[in-house]
């Protein structure tokens, strides 16, 4: 089992933010965050999403993605660490993203110790595992070879295929039985005992909630995180409880 991280605490934790300029709403709920309560923890986890999609790093001079990226990184440089997990939307979010944003790239799934609480992170689509056609593209578009071989395609080939692929995801969604897309009750347990039995955390599902799983004797809490739409949503860990807040609490 991997050496687990450490970070600051009080710890944030957000997923599935899906920004855009499509939804004004949602990104200045993020602006809000970034320059509100995330300034006030000693840590920020992002599970995936935070984008509606990245096409690859050489399209951070968009003027969207720039003016995103400087506010993680006026976050960064005032002192609190930030993480950042890829989600199936973001997935190629690579190291000049994380060295222009003053993130920290963690693999899916990612051990964190805080305090004495130990919490599984992952952004949650591995876990869908009934979801058989979604689980033989996620193995696909995960692949280093072939991201390289997209990669190498001009930036605007690579939007317009993004954004097809995003239509027929959308369209297949309609003929999926809404359990399918959740993840597996055996899959969690399995990852579960494979890492000692920790908290875990995920997003994905865009089901917010907190469910207790007994495996092996074991009580082991899993925070569902919500996705963003008009206002932020966020679990925080202070080293001694868990607690879900949004904007219209902070």
């Amino acid at each position: 089992m991997p050496e687990a991280l450490h970070a600051a605490l009080p710890a944030l934790f957000i997923s599935d933010l899906h920004l855009s300029e499509d939804h004004p709403e949602t990104v200045a709920a993020f602006l809000g965050f970034i320059e509100g309560p995330a300034r006030e923890a000693g840590s920020l986890f992002i599970l995936g999403d935070l984008f509606e999609y990245w096409a690859g790093d050489d399209d951070i001079d968009a003027p969207f993605n720039r003016d995103m990226c400087a506010a993680l990184r006026a976050l960064s440089d005032s002192g609190v660490q930030l993480f950042y997990m890829t989600g199936n939307r973001d997935l190629l979010a690579g190291d000049d993203f994380a060295r222009i944003t003053g993130m920290q790239l963690l693999p899916d799934p990612s051990l964190l110790a805080l305090g004495s609480q130990h919490i599984l992170l992952s952004h949650g689509d591995a876990l869908c595992t009934d979801d058989l056609s979604y689980q033989a593209y996620r193995s696909q578009v995960r692949d280093p070879a072939w991201q390289t071989g997209f990669l190498s395609q001009p930036l605007a080939a690579r939007k317009a295929f993004i954004e097809s692929l995003r239509k027929q995801s959308e369209a297949a969604k309609q003929d999926k039985a809404m359990t399918i897309m959740d993840v597996n009750a055996e899959a969690v347990e399995a990852i579960l005992r494979q890492y000692g039995h920790p908290a875990l955390i995920h997003g994905h599902t865009h089901r917010p909630a907190r469910h207790l799983h007994h495996v092996d004797g074991h009580e082991c809490v899993r925070w569902v995180l919500s996705d963003w739409h008009d206002h932020a949503t966020w679990l925080s860990f202070d080293g001694r409880q868990f607690k879900t807040a949004d904007q219209t609490q902070a």
